[in-house]
């Protein structure tokens, strides 16, 4: 299968640079799996797609504002953006938290590097494994926990195709309402959620909706182009995921009670779909959802629109049909809605 197959245009000022005021009014493309109508709605109105007796499944993942400007000991810029986690080191008298990592740096990092990041956060370059990448040991100084030095000093990992610098605004905005900090550990948001209010959930609630919860640490390799011309030939990225019991009590109701398994996010749909396929509820989720594949748990997506030719083209045209989805991304385009993270989102049911 050619990856030009899950090609388009797409007018780069629909790219949306910012995200709204308010979160749940942002604009809803309704569709059917398979189908070729399609209507506009806003956000808010989810309200009335969701029947009692609908689960809703959401990825509580807290980015973690992963970029973090240091200097060397010579003096010299680096940035290092923190990828995932690797090894908790306890010494005597500290904890070095190793990091593999992403540098910018006018030279190639060495081993035994210092970095300083300011505030008492420093950090020493292990096993760098190229240019840009490597193992970076990060410590603290003064005894404040590594996580809230980083939460102090980093900056959100704002997308690449979003072409400006962090702001104050995406500490809140680039985090879900529902982000739970001690699941802290994704680079990238579990962008679907991002639409989600307090007080929408909260009226879901009354109407009958059940909510659950799964982890899924987005990585930069949801960004990542594939780069071969066969999908088939494509090697996915890997992310640490975890589903609570409870959530899979909740996914055992609903299936006995024949209702609707809602996914929110392609995050959660890959989450729930790998457990499916290996009765997994923890590790390491590498499943690729493309064109062929058959879903075993999720009945409804609730998705935001993504970049051409992308793994999460492939999975939301497996899920609704590769003519169904191309129809809907250009009816959005002709409506003009705004494309990727802080963007709008499409509701695809049974």
């Amino acid at each position: 299968m050619d990856v030009s197959f899950f090609d388009y245009e797409l007018p780069p000022e629909l790219i949306a640079q910012y995200p709204l005021s308010q979160r749940d009014h942002s604009r809803l493309l309704l569709l059917k799996r398979f189908g070729q109508s399609f209507k506009e709605a806003q956000f808010s109105e989810l309200l009335e797609q969701l029947k009692p007796g609908d689960l809703l499944v959401l990825n509580n993942t807290k980015v973690l504002p992963a970029r973090l400007i240091g200097r060397k000991e010579s003096g010299g810029r680096v940035e290092a953006f923190l990828v995932r986690p690797e090894t908790v080191d306890s010494g005597d008298c500290e904890s070095r938290f190793l990091w593999q990592t992403l540098f910018k740096a006018s030279k190639r990092m060495r081993s035994g590097q210092k970095l300083d990041f300011g505030s008492g956060l420093v950090g020493e370059v292990i096993a760098p494994s190229g240019r840009e990448t490597g193992l970076l040991a990060l410590s603290s100084t003064t005894g404040v926990p590594i996580l809230e030095l980083i939460e102090e000093l980093g900056q959100m990992p704002l997308p690449p195709y979003i072409k400006r610098h962090p702001e104050a605004l995406d500490s809140t905005a680039y985090q879900t309402v529902f982000a739970d900090g001690l699941a802290t550990g994704a680079v990238a948001a579990p962008t679907a959620g991002l639409h989600f209010t307090n007080e929408l959930l909260s009226k879901l609630g009354k109407n009958g909706v059940e909510i659950a919860f799964i982890t899924l640490h987005v990585g930069p390799g949801t960004f990542a182009p594939v780069r071969c011309e066969k999908v088939e030939e494509h090697q996915i990225h890997s992310e640490y995921f975890q589903i609570p019991a409870e959530t899979l009590d909740h996914i055992s109701g609903v299936k006995k009670r024949a209702g609707r398994l809602v996914a929110v996010g392609s995050t959660v749909t890959r989450t729930l779909e790998y457990y499916a396929a290996t009765s997994r509820t923890q590790g390491m989720c590498d499943l690729f959802i493309y064109p062929g594949f058959e879903f075993k748990l999720v009945d409804a997506l609730l998705t935001n629109f993504h970049l051409p030719s992308s793994t999460l083209m492939m999975l939301v045209s497996a899920f609704a049909g590769h003519d169904t989805i191309m129809a809907a991304y250009r009816k959005a385009i002709e409506l003009e809605f705004r494309f990727f993270s802080y963007g709008d989102a499409m509701f695809i049911e049974p």
